[in-house]
């Protein structure tokens, strides 16, 4: 039987480190934070060839004497914990490992001095070998530089990756922590083959807002509704702030979007399925939020000591938590819900301006576009009745062109006031022109009326309007394969609050009895057959485990809007175009889709007249 034995120090050392140090951007991640827990107003961080090489955090921070610079480098020492109550820490470190374990895997180099001495000191180990203990000229404050990282350890040395992905990773380090403490200045400078820039340089006591778009990305503070909630618990006070993203403003991947807790930087999958949900009808599956959120609870309803490098925590009440983010989300994006995507870029306007004039056309060819009649078809029509829902089922074989438009008749002072202005025409029988007291306006009708459907859906399930399910004279029965009836049946309650009754009819059919009345004459079979795999594609959610039947119907409510929305090729007498602007106006979220794509551009007037060389 092989014998029990104690590890040598050095052996723990390494085994810690392996848990801490998984790379530079792990150790910068602990050097950063040990900064900002010693209350520096700033911070240097400077890297040579992405932390491979060297990598440095300079501080102004408390300082630290002789003897606790001693103590700091052993394992399981730190000032952070006053006593045993590690549930109320208020530190970003705390385990007191980090310095220790990156000293016993690279060259390790600790000067410091308090505000009050005016002598610095300074200790150097190599490795896990001390080979210097000697007083040092520096302000006050903390310097440490780490070099030759896993030097000594090539197993973990080959593991690494190319200067240019490690100084990726410590760029995303010092961005989230950047944006965790707007009240502290940072500077970060790379060295790479001999030239050394800066990449990052914040003023300290920004605005949390302008922090944030200044790291992340500039035009996000245009593009993004700022967020301040707060909302009373048994335990405490939640508050949720930041920035949140339209959702016409998105990415293709999921790294624009950062996650505080407490001050603290995580990457917690219950937070990154709320913030899912909460834009799950507004977004396409395969595009992501950008968005930066910042939650402050009390320190005992979170566990912060889960993960060795802290980056995922544990919530005492995680529904509680994921609904505020859900609903809080929700709540700030209303009040930029009819914001969208703007006109033409206006730097291209300006080389437009810039180029050489084209030669006037030949006379030759001049002659086939005279004598010709390019006015509009006169497509008069009487004031637009009140029901919009009727005029939308109404049925048309009406031939019509491509593009047609209505005679330009002046806007009177009451239009004028219309955001998205009086329709002019059709566009390819799927766009509206619409004319504003500031310039043209074109929306995807398709895209407009789902996201109408769907919120007139939304507001029937939350008991804001009566009469929303058309009964059926006669009952429909959908074939179906067992296991989506079993999904439908057991969402039946909840898809009845919206309008759609349906039972169990037979182990392999379900009979549809009503449909909510904004879906007109929706396809039943079509309809229950999209529901059911939309369930069964949300029913579970890898992030956070079975969802709520409200949060899936979350996901279906978009699927039924699609089925009773206006289609692209139908055609809209202009009655019906400015009854769906005005909808629109007053209805949430109207600037996007239920997929996330704009459903209207504007083109200023401005940019109108540099088209065609006026400006």
């Amino acid at each position: 039987m092989p014998q029990i034995r104690r590890l040598p120090n050095d052996l723990v050392n390494r085994i810690a480190a392996g848990e801490v140090v998984e790379r530079p951007a792990a150790a910068l991640k602990e050097l950063v934070e040990n900064a900002i827990d010693a209350g520096s107003s700033r911070i240097a961080i400077r890297l040579t060839d992405g932390g491979l090489t060297r990598f440095e955090v300079t501080d102004n921070g408390c300082g630290m004497t002789p003897e606790d610079m001693a103590l700091a480098l052993e394992r399981h020492a730190t000032s952070k914990l006053p006593d045993d109550a590690i549930e109320q820490v208020a530190t970003l470190g705390f385990r007191g490992e980090a310095l220790p374990s990156i000293a016993s895997v690279a060259k390790l180099t600790l000067e410091s001095r308090p505000h009050e001495s005016s002598d610095g000191w300074r200790r150097v180990v190599d490795h896990g070998e001390m080979i210097e203990d000697t007083p040092a000229a520096l302000p006050p404050g903390t310097r440490v530089r780490v070099e030759q990282l896993f030097a000594k350890v090539p197993a973990r040395r080959k593991f690494l990756r190319t200067p240019r992905s490690e100084y990726i990773a410590c760029l995303d380090v010092v961005r989230r922590l950047a944006m965790a403490r707007p009240d502290i200045a940072f500077t970060l400078e790379q060295s790479a083959n001999d030239k050394t820039r800066r990449v990052l340089a914040t003023q300290a006591d920004e605005p949390l807002a302008d922090r944030v778009a200044q790291i992340v990305a500039r035009e996000l503070k245009d593009n993004a509704v700022e967020i301040d909630l707060s909302r009373e618990t048994p335990g405490g006070t939640m508050k949720l702030t930041g920035l949140a993203g339209l959702p016409t403003y998105n990415r293709g991947v999921a790294d624009h979007q950062y996650l505080f807790v407490n001050g603290r930087p995580v990457k917690d999958r219950l937070l990154v399925g709320a913030v899912r949900g909460a834009y799950s009808d507004m977004l396409a599956r395969d595009r992501h939020a950008v968005l930066a959120l910042f939650l402050e609870l009390p320190p005992e309803e979170v566990d912060v000591n889960v993960h060795p490098a802290k980056t995922e925590v544990r919530f005492r009440d995680a529904s509680g938590v994921r609904g505020f983010i859900v609903s809080g989300l929700r709540q700030a994006l209303a009040t930029g819900d009819r914001r969208s995507a703007q006109g033409p870029d206006r730097a291209a306007m300006e080389r437009w301006q810039t180029e050489p004039a084209q030669p006037e056309v030949q006379p030759a060819l001049r002659s086939i576009f005279q004598g010709r009649d390019w006015s509009a078809p006169q497509n008069r029509v009487s004031e637009a009745r009140p029901d919009w829902q009727a005029q939308v089922a109404a049925p048309t074989d009406e031939a019509l062109p491509t593009g047609r438009a209505e005679e330009a008749v002046p806007i009177s002072d009451e239009e004028r006031d219309y955001p998205l202005g009086i329709a002019r025409g059709q566009v390819a029988n799927t766009y509206i022109v619409a004319e504003s007291k500031d310039g043209l306006v074109l929306v995807d009708q398709h895209a407009a009326h789902e996201r109408l459907v769907l919120e007139r859906l939304r507001a029937a399930g939350a008991g804001e309007a009566t009469a929303r399910a058309q009964a059926l004279l006669v009952p429909d029965v959908v074939e179906l394969d067992e296991a989506d009836c079993d999904r439908l049946e057991a969402a039946a309650e909840g898809l009845a609050r919206f309008g759609l009754a349906i039972e169990r009819f037979g182990p392999a059919a379900m009979l549809v009895r009503s449909i909510p009345h904004a879906l007109g004459g929706a396809n039943s079979d079509k309809l229950l057959q999209d529901l059911a795999d939309d369930i069964a594609k949300h029913g579970v959610n890898e992030d956070s485990g079975a969802l709520l039947l409200s949060e899936k119907l979350e996901y279906v409510l978009a699927t039924m809007a699609c089925h009773g929305s206006v289609r692209a090729g139908r055609v809209l007498s202009v009655a019906e175009m400015n009854a769906l602007l005005r909808e629109m106006e007053a209805t949430p979220r109207s600037g996007q889709c239920n997929h996330g794509r704009p459903t209207w551009v504007k083109l200023d007037m401005e940019d109108v007249e540099k088209l065609f060389g006026r400006h």
